[in-house]
């Protein structure tokens, strides 16, 4: 198999990197902790460079990227540590939007203008995507909202909200903005440094219903497992990298860490971890989408490796830098942060595992 990457695709990859570049710890550090967890005018350059545009097709005005151009994107912003929610607010509400017939609102979007997110968890509910505490009403175009989400990412920044809720017996999707009547946002801080928030609707009225059963609504989510284990794929190879700076620096005894057989048996360990699940990762990216059940036993079982294997990778390299390891002074406590919410998202290990066996 050929895994040389395209032009395009190297072109693609180059631009996280150069927009990535001058984001030092300190300096994500404090995009991190403003009020809304994130910059609206960095969000707006990473539209420009085309990024959300990649998970649009060209008939709704984006770029038709495949599965493997978006893996290899979200990729790249994991190994650059980028604090860029591409994923939660660029990808995953794309492709909710244009499957679900509301191409319309995509222009926006694609230009970041409008920050979407997806508001589909609920309490006692674990990872489930029926909803049963949202309930929706009306019809022919004319709907309120009422119950309540959490764990909604970019609860403080969203513009627009992709909200589940149960009509007529079934997990629909509706379209509500933050500014309409009875929105009530409560954010918190999660710990990777973003913001999310819990979500109060009250009789809030819905702008658009989208046309999107549980089948494609599941397709989506198991599209957006395989971008999250790209993005933590990415996040290993820097934390690895980083790792191996570190032990040829840092000397015990008058000689550098890393001429310990012990700490060479362990990151030879971690490379092979991270090569594993770079394999894993391309398999899954190039699955046939055509195939429905397929592809989603193979983003599944991507989702559970890589996360498992990243984040004893993660571990490992705290344990090796130390105490500092884990802060926020050094480039892995953020890494490491990230890769545990990144394992969670729609599912953690034991969860998509149970899924993977089933469609097994």
């Amino acid at each position: 198999m050929n895994f040389d990457l395209s032009e395009e695709q190297e072109m693609f990859c180059s631009s996280v990197e150069r927009f990535a570049a001058p984001i030092d710890v300190e300096a994500r550090r404090k995009l991190r902790m403003s009020p809304e967890g994130y910059d609206r005018a960095r969000w707006q350059s990473l539209a420009e460079l085309g990024l959300i545009a990649l998970a649009a097709s060209e008939a709704a005005g984006g770029m038709g990227g495949s599965s493997i151009d978006l893996a290899l994107v979200t990729e790249a912003i994991g190994k650059a540590n980028a604090p860029d929610p591409l994923l939660e607010h660029g990808i995953l509400p794309t492709l909710l939007l244009e499957r679900g017939g509301a191409a319309e609102l995509l222009e926006n979007i694609i230009a970041g203008e409008h920050i979407t997110t997806f508001a589909w968890a609920e309490r006692a509910q674990r990872y489930s995507l029926t909803a049963k505490g949202m309930k929706a009403e009306g019809g022919d175009g004319s709907y309120t909202l009422t119950g309540e989400k959490t764990f909604v990412f970019g609860g403080a920044l969203a513009d627009l909200f992709i909200v589940t809720a149960e009509h007529d017996g079934e997990t629909a999707c509706f379209i509500v903005a933050k500014d309409a009547e009875g929105v009530e946002v409560r954010p918190y801080r999660l710990a990777d440094g973003g913001i999310a928030g819990e979500l109060k609707l009250t009789r809030a009225p819905a702008s658009a219903k989208l046309d999107l059963d549980a089948k494609r609504l599941s397709e989506i989510v198991s599209e957006t497992r395989l971008y999250a284990a790209a993005e933590m794929v990415g996040l290993g190879r820097r934390l690895l990298g980083d790792t191996l700076g570190y032990v040829k620096e840092r000397e015990q005894f008058g000689v550098a860490i890393g001429s310990f057989q012990a700490l060479q048996h362990r990151l030879v360990e971690a490379y092979a971890r991270i090569e594993q699940c770079r394999s894993m990762l391309y398999r899954a990216a190039l699955t046939d989408r055509g195939d429905s059940a397929a592809f989603e036993r193979a983003t599944a079982g991507a989702k559970a490796f890589i996360g498992e294997n990243v984040d004893a990778v993660a571990r490992e390299a705290v344990q090796m830098h130390g105490g500092m390891g884990i802060t926020d002074e050094l480039a892995i406590g953020h890494a490491l942060k990230r890769v545990m919410v990144l394992a969670r998202l729609f599912g953690d290990t034991d969860t998509v595992l149970s899924e993977y066996a089933k469609a097994a």
